[in-house]
């Protein structure tokens, strides 16, 4: 089975900086970044829909992992690779039973004991561990000690940029998921450059 990426972007069309969500991310694939989660969950069915299908033929064109974020629907609709669950999704169980055993199934965690009790999921997210607005930072530690708790891949995720990884890897994180790392630099195809040479 081929290796879970050790980086994710984080779909936000609001952190842009204007620019079309499309075209940001469509950059960052072509230089390389391994998977996208599309989460804009203001979003009603179809919008999402037509995001995903655009998505979805940017990471088949490019080999990456497409991720929708709640929405199986959507995620079905358009063959999407897997889905990410939040706190008040359905549970993992239940969405096995939708994507089936080849659908790769995510979940959101913010403590040690959460990803203790995960059990069917294929990977996490932990965080915030670094400040983001409206959120306060577990930090390091906290993500070292989540990630012993762990029995399947844990990427950090809150405020990260290339200057926090050495951390968040001493932490013991499989990798990254971000979101104004790529969407809101100035060169989000350089940004994901960097990222994926520095995660190795």
């Amino acid at each position: 089975m081929t290796p879970f990426p050790s980086l994710v972007l984080v779909t936000d069309r609001h952190a842009t900086e204007g620019r079309e969500l499309i075209a940001v991310v469509t950059a960052a694939l072509d230089a390389g970044l391994p998977a996208v989660q599309l989460r804009d969950k203001d979003l009603p069915g179809r919008p999402l829909l037509a995001i995903a299908e655009q998505l979805r033929a940017a990471t088949t064109r490019t080999g990456a992992l497409l991720f929708v974020n709640d929405r199986i629907d959507v995620a079905l609709a358009v063959g999407a690779d897997g889905v990410h669950l939040g706190g008040t999704s359905v549970p993992v169980a239940v969405a096995r039973t939708l994507v089936g055993p080849g659908g790769l199934i995510g979940v959101s965690t913010h403590t040690a004991g959460e990803l203790r009790a995960l059990l069917g999921a294929d990977f996490a997210f932990y965080g915030p561990v670094y400040a983001t607005p409206g959120k306060t930072a577990v930090g390091p530690a906290a993500l070292a000690a989540a990630v012993g708790a762990a029995a399947l891949p844990v990427l950090a995720i809150g405020g990260i940029t290339a200057r926090e990884l050495p951390a968040v890897r001493r932490a013991g994180a499989h990798g990254v998921a971000v979101i104004r790392a790529i969407l809101g630099a100035p060169d989000p195809a350089a940004s994901t450059r960097e990222l994926v040479a520095a995660l190795g």
